[in-house]
């Protein structure tokens, strides 16, 4: 018997809007763009912030950073996905960065929801959250 999970995802940024190349690839994938903004992460480690089960990295920036405490002590991992805003170039160079920021992000994705998460222990998720991160681009 297969257990189903929910996954409620958050993003957090550093820029102060969302990057409309990144509005432009959702909504042709047919994902909804409606309300999204850019938000820090300090929005999830406020008090009376909802808890986190885990905290994924993926500006290698951000890798290098002191993250805040977390609510609920999450379990963590980097996975290290080129910044497509940094590109620059055409039109067309710009939005295939993003294509390929989209593609990596969702490979790994599809690993992490892939994971029997009732059958392993804290240490064996953690692990497996790092291996994804290091899986090729």
């Amino acid at each position: 018997m297969r257990t189903r999970y929910t996954i409620d995802a958050v993003a957090a940024g550093a820029a102060e809007v969302v990057h409309p190349l990144a509005l432009e690839l959702l909504a042709s994938r047919r994902m909804p763009i409606e309300g999204l903004s850019s938000k820090g992460w300090d929005v999830f480690a406020a008090p009376g912030a909802p808890a986190l089960d885990f905290v994924i990295t993926v500006c290698d920036n951000a890798a290098g950073e002191v993250c805040p405490i977390w609510p609920g002590v999450p379990m963590t991992a980097h996975w290290s996905i080129p910044d497509p805003a940094a590109v620059e170039g055409s039109e067309e160079v710009r939005r295939r960065a993003f294509s390929d920021a989209c593609h990596m992000l969702l490979t790994r994705i599809r690993l992490f929801a892939s994971l029997p998460l009732s059958k392993l222990d804290r240490l064996a998720i953690n692990r497996s959250m790092d291996d994804i991160g290091r899986a090729p681009k």
